[in-house]
């Protein structure tokens, strides 16, 4: 329900489990992966709990493992998918397809559930900085939009409720750093499993820290 004060609440998805990331591959906006039958399961799961819930939008990454969940929770609430390139997962470039286990982490800047280095950035791909950033715009973009009635589009003008957005594992850590105040170089990079639900109780746009 939106908090106390009527503010919405956000809620971040991350996608069902996909073809990539049982075979251990680093997958970031290359787009061949897809929800494996337990990844399609956990995304009905995941949408289960938006059932009978005030939701005005479900925004998602516009690649398929994203837009495969996302489509679960779109069934269940009777509502559209907005697809948005902004809530891709980090682009790692020349990485992509690679396994995880052998990427380096002075390329990735990330180490031990940690940001080491958040302008590291793989050949052709992007730094944390840059996914937060990323990130970080469309949120208070959306935001902005909310607060004044909008919803998603003109289409739910003045509807109240919630947002859902279902995205990536990265795109979640870094918009709950940035909505609890975390900047990029502060934050955690911890583990967020397959169609993992984030619950945001406040949703406002804020000054973009990165």
């Amino acid at each position: 329900m939106p908090s106390a004060d009527g503010t919405p609440a956000l809620w971040l998805v991350r996608h069902g489990e996909s073809t990539w990331n049982i075979a251990g591959l680093a997958q970031g906006h290359n787009d061949e992966a897809e929800l494996t039958p337990r990844g399609l399961r956990q995304a009905a799961e995941a949408a289960e709990r938006f059932r009978g819930r005030a939701v005005r939008a479900i925004y998602a990454s516009d690649l398929r493992r994203a837009l495969q969940t996302a489509a679960a929770v779109g069934q269940v609430l009777s509502l559209p998918v907005l697809a948005d390139a902004r809530l891709r997962e980090r682009s790692l470039g020349v990485l992509e397809g690679s396994p995880s286990a052998a990427i380096s982490a002075d390329v990735t800047g990330l180490d031990a559930g940690q940001v080491t280095d958040p302008d590291a950035r793989p050949h052709g791909g992007e730094s944390v900085r840059d996914l937060y950033a990323r990130a970080a715009g469309f949120c208070n973009a959306l935001a902005a939009l909310v607060a004044h009635g909008h919803g998603a589009n003109p289409r739910l003008a003045n509807v109240d409720g919630d947002v859902v957005i279902v995205a990536h594992g990265g795109t979640v850590r870094v918009l709950e750093a940035y909505l609890n105040g975390v900047s990029v170089e502060e934050m955690a990079w911890g583990p967020v499993e397959n169609a993992r639900v984030v619950r945001i109780p406040d949703f406002r746009a804020q000054p973009l820290r990165t």
